[in-house]
């Protein structure tokens, strides 16, 4: 299975447009960013469910622990003026999460009616909403000269969208989450490579074609098997019980895309292109005193490498429990991954 042609040529093009301007490491690192993301596609596209099954082995656990490592770097030694919205931040995501968790517990119960059950999701991704929104007020006070104030009807709005079809908002942060590694990236190399920014915006462009080619060929294909139990847990995370027209087999391909892009971005990109790594040994990306927070003289060194070998163990955790059973560990990663999916709202706010 191949994109479609027209699709094709308009990547080439814009493969060329990127590669026109700029240095040979600016146009290796455009080149490597295409082929990557044409390579995540026909993966995705050929063999969804087996590569599913692979990625989230090899790679759900370690892209947690660079998330991780990513964002002590990104801590700051004193909160100073910051310290609401640190405080704010680390209530929401401890709140948020408790109650995400508990969620799969209150439904296995079978006290709720269908009615009510759809309340409550609809209650959480508000609260969500909410949360993202003091954020987004705080982080507006410690930048000179910005108004951030219309993100407030923009969040009722959205609010109010969900309410409507709750289990459809839910759906969407699903395909919408692995996206924020782009601008993670976007935001990293505005600090660290500004002349690559341009030409990695450029390289942006060739997703939407990217998404155009697989929805062309897949929209049609017959609905993948799922006839075992991890199999059918693949296709409903992708959202085949909530969209029964739309092919199973295009959901989890295209899915399985925007996941791969997040993992690639998380171990691969954002490692490679750290200030960090590319100035002193490979070795020292490992060390706690590698991280600035550790590093300082006010810092918290053991604290840090404290977080690091529990977030080692976690992965070696994972790898296990994949091993021994694979689906009930799938459904508790996905489950307890809210965790990083909440830790990325703060962290890129503080990057804007």
């Amino acid at each position: 299975m191949v994109l479609e042609t027209s699709n094709l040529q308009r990547v080439e093009d814009l493969t060329t447009r990127a590669w026109s301007t700029g240095d040979s490491k600016t146009n290796a690192f455009a080149l490597a960013l295409i082929s990557g993301a044409v390579a995540c596609a026909l993966f995705a596209s050929l063999l969804p469910l087996q590569v599913s099954i692979v990625t989230v082995f090899l790679f759900a656990g370690p892209h947690n622990w660079f998330e991780l490592r990513y964002f002590l770097s990104r801590m700051p030694v004193r909160f100073g003026r910051s310290r609401t919205f640190f405080l704010t931040s680390f209530a929401g995501i401890g709140i948020l999460t408790a109650t995400y968790v508990s969620l799969p517990f209150i439904y296995r119960a079978g006290l709720w009616s269908s009615e009510a059950w759809s309340t409550m999701i609809a209650s959480w991704n508000s609260l969500l909403l909410i949360w993202i929104a003091i954020l987004v007020l705080l982080r507006s006070r410690q930048k000179a000269n910005s108004d951030w104030s219309w993100f407030v009807p923009l969040s009722l709005a959205i609010c109010a969208a969900n309410w409507l079809q709750p289990d459809l908002f839910s759906l969407a942060i699903v395909y919408a989450h692995p996206l924020i590694a782009l601008w993670f990236l976007d935001r990293h190399l505005k600090r660290t490579h500004p002349a690559w920014v341009p030409i990695y915006r450029r390289c942006l462009c060739v997703l939407p074609f990217l998404l155009a080619g697989m929805i062309w060929q897949l929209s049609t294909t017959a609905p993948l098997e799922d006839d075992n139990g991890l199999f059918w847990r693949i296709t409903q995370h992708s959202g085949a019980q909530l969209l029964p027209q739309v092919s199973s087999h295009l959901l989890v391909s295209v899915h399985l895309f925007l996941e791969l892009l997040h993992y690639a971005i998380w171990i691969l990109v954002l490692p490679l292109l750290s200030s960090t790594l590319l100035s002193k040994k490979p070795e020292a990306f490992w060390r706690a005193s590698s991280v600035p927070l550790a590093r300082h003289p006010r810092g918290f060194r053991r604290l840090v490498a404290c977080m690091l070998i529990v977030g080692l163990a976690v992965v070696v955790a994972l790898w296990l429990g994949f091993s021994i059973d694979y689906a009930t560990t799938r459904d508790i990663y996905f489950t307890a991954a809210i965790v990083h999916v909440l830790a990325e709202a703060p962290f890129l706010l503080r990057m804007l």
